[in-house]
């Protein structure tokens, strides 16, 4: 019998965003164990209550694990992997947002939020967050 002991290396807002770190890891032969998933699957705004999904890896691979994820790129790629980058400055520090910037994605707002449903209508944009510019 093993040993080992799981040490916590992360926490995730959402278990969707923990599970592409999970699958990540996973391929690379880590063993992986997520802590409130289903917690925050049933109920996401007890996200900030409960810490996030926290994510273990045995206490053997923490450091391949924590490289793995140091490697994975924090701001937006294109279909390439490469880092995009702002037609304004040039700076890399580029991420997606959803704005509501005319009526009709006001309105799939609201009618999304008085039914609490997700919202029907809405537009993501690149924003830098060197210069705030949006495009």
């Amino acid at each position: 019998m093993e040993n080992s002991k799981f040490i916590k290396i992360a926490n995730y807002q959402y278990a969707s965003e923990a599970y592409l770190y999970k699958a990540k890891l996973q391929s690379e032969g880590i063993k992986v164990f997520l802590q409130n998933e289903n917690t925050i699957n049933t109920d996401p705004l007890l996200s900030n209550a409960l810490g996030g999904v926290k994510l273990f890896v045995k206490s053997e691979d923490v450091m391949k694990a924590k490289q793995i994820l140091d490697a994975i790129p924090e701001y937006s790629v294109n279909d390439k992997g490469e880092l995009l980058s702002c037609p304004n400055c040039g700076s890399t520090t580029i991420t997606m947002v959803t704005s509501i910037k005319d009526v009709k994605s006001f309105f799939a707002f609201v009618y999304g939020l008085l039914t609490l449903s997700m919202p029907l209508f809405s537009k993501q944009k690149y924003k830098c967050e060197s210069c705030n510019f949006e495009f």
